[in-house]
């Protein structure tokens, strides 16, 4: 304070030339009090405008604030499942790796929303009524067996599964704990009668045929209620049905308010592809602000989520990861479906020959024509390096992942590494599951031994760091 007196007596008794020396040296004194609350300011304004670059970046409108109507509040269709960036393997390829974290819904899959979507396009069209004793009946190997019991059972209804004998036994034990009739059999052709889906079809069929007196002939009565769709098949035990279709009971109760035997067929319904092209994929859009340069997932997801990927954005790259044995690959590559593994005498095991279970097909479904159109690339999937990605996760970032899973993450660095990208490109792939259904197969050590399938992490850093041989192969 000493100072600045001695310097305001020195400036009012002096020239005009030293009184603005004298200005000079305030404003510079001024200045160098002021400039660390300068500085502060201006780095408090950078944070401010950063979260708000994130937040318009990232506009997904969280629910947490509000209470979700049951359990079906909780799937992702009307949710939002996150996505997570895989920092292993994004760190080491230069690029946004993100998976949409679809084993976060209650029925702990991507499936949940396929299943919600056909449940509930079925009581849109009066086909399904909660509370009426009605059966849903479903041909799987688990997860949409799974997610279909959970939501049956919150709206009213009862379960019937039939899956293959040879899925985790993780998947029978949710069905059974969930209220599910589950029954396994041997996997077969879809020309076989036994097929998992032809025998839930002819269930349903069944089921309807209960409220037929034993002296009517079945084919004298359209027990079959029109769906609209060739493959949905709903079935009513209504005593008397009109040859249009239309039940007329004895006593003239409404028939719909009889026990109904739905077969959902998500192969073929139409809802499947509705749930992922109004759900996940805008979804998708909506969380990475349309920044995206590739969408990889496997046959169940990549239809109706591509198509509006690629709807709001040509250029994406939509690309189907598929495992052994599954005749897609080869469908998208050299328009054969047909996979050498089929020929006889070479299986190892059954129809689709892989650990990976949930994505993969040998026959074309309605919801993979509608996939083809808009798929650009197909990778296929060893089972060694599905195994070798899912150990490599939970070592480096502590995700437990179920096998189809994955497959899509080893088709994302198979894309990355084919096409030179480095550049902080945006890969969106689907996490399907968790690997708490796959302990007594995909994470089965002993079971992958005695089928020949090599545990070794190393396969996925050579992918992560590829010569020029190995590109050639991807």
């Amino acid at each position: 304070m000493k100072f600045f007196r001695a310097l305001s007596r020195l400036f009012l008794s002096n020239t005009a030339g030293f009184r603005q020396v004298t200005y000079g040296i305030l404003i510079g004194a001024a200045l160098s009090l002021a400039s660390p609350h300068f500085v502060t300011y201006l780095q408090a304004r950078k944070r401010v405008q950063s979260r708000k670059t994130v937040l318009s970046r990232h506009p997904v409108h969280l629910k947490g604030d509000k209470v979700l109507d049951g359990v079906t509040g909780l799937i992702g269709f009307v949710g939002n499942t996150p996505l997570v960036r895989i920092n292993s393997l994004s760190n080491a390829l230069g690029v946004e790796i993100l998976g949409k974290a679809e084993f976060l819904n209650p029925g702990g899959s991507v499936k949940d929303r396929v299943a919600l979507r056909m449940i509930e396009d079925a009581e849109r069209q009066g086909l399904l009524r909660p509370h009426t004793g009605s059966r849903i009946f479903e041909g799987t190997v688990g997860s949409t067996g799974i997610s279909m019991a959970t939501i049956a059972r919150a709206r009213g209804y009862e379960t019937t599964i039939i899956m293959p004998d040879d899925v985790a036994e993780e998947k029978v034990k949710a069905l059974q704990c969930l209220g599910a009739e589950v029954q396994r059999v041997r996997p077969a052709s879809i020309i076989d009668k036994k097929q998992v889906g032809n025998m839930a079809r002819q269930a349903a069929v069944d089921f309807g045929c209960k409220g037929i007196p034993d002296r009517t002939k079945k084919g004298q009565i359209a027990y079959e209620i029109p769906t609209g769709t060739p493959s949905v098949v709903v079935t009513t035990t209504s005593l008397r049905v009109h040859p249009t279709g239309i039940a007329i009971d004895s006593q003239c109760e409404d028939p719909m308010t009889k026990p109904q035997g739905f077969f959902a067929d998500q192969f073929e319904n139409r809802s499947n592809f509705d749930a992922h092209y109004e759900g996940t994929g805008p979804e998708i859009w909506r969380q990475t602000n349309g920044k995206i340069d590739a969408f990889i997932s496997g046959a169940g997801t990549i239809a109706g989520a591509g198509q509006y990927i690629k709807s709001m954005n040509k250029n994406v790259v939509v690309a189907l990861a598929d495992p052994e044995g599954s005749g897609l690959f080869n469908k998208v590559k050299y328009g054969v479906m047909y996979d050498r593994k089929e020929a006889e005498g070479t299986k190892r095991r059954h129809q689709v020959d892989t650990v990976v279970e949930g994505i993969g097909s040998n026959r074309m479904t309605n919801n993979i024509d509608l996939a083809l159109p808009i798929i650009d690339d197909a990778f296929r999937i060893t089972d060694a390096e599905a195994v070798a990605m899912s150990r490599y996760l939970v070592q480096n970032d502590g995700l437990f992942l179920g096998s189809s899973s994955a497959c899509n993450l080893v088709a994302c660095v198979k894309l990355v590494c084919r096409t030179g990208w480095k550049e902080g490109q945006t890969i969106i792939t689907i996490l399907c599951d968790s690997g708490n259904r796959h302990y007594s197969k995909f994470w089965n050590d002993r079971y992958l031994q005695e089928a020949n399938i090599p545990i070794d992490q190393t396969i996925i850093e050579q992918l992560l760091n590829p010569s020029d041989t190995d590109m050639g192969r991807m």
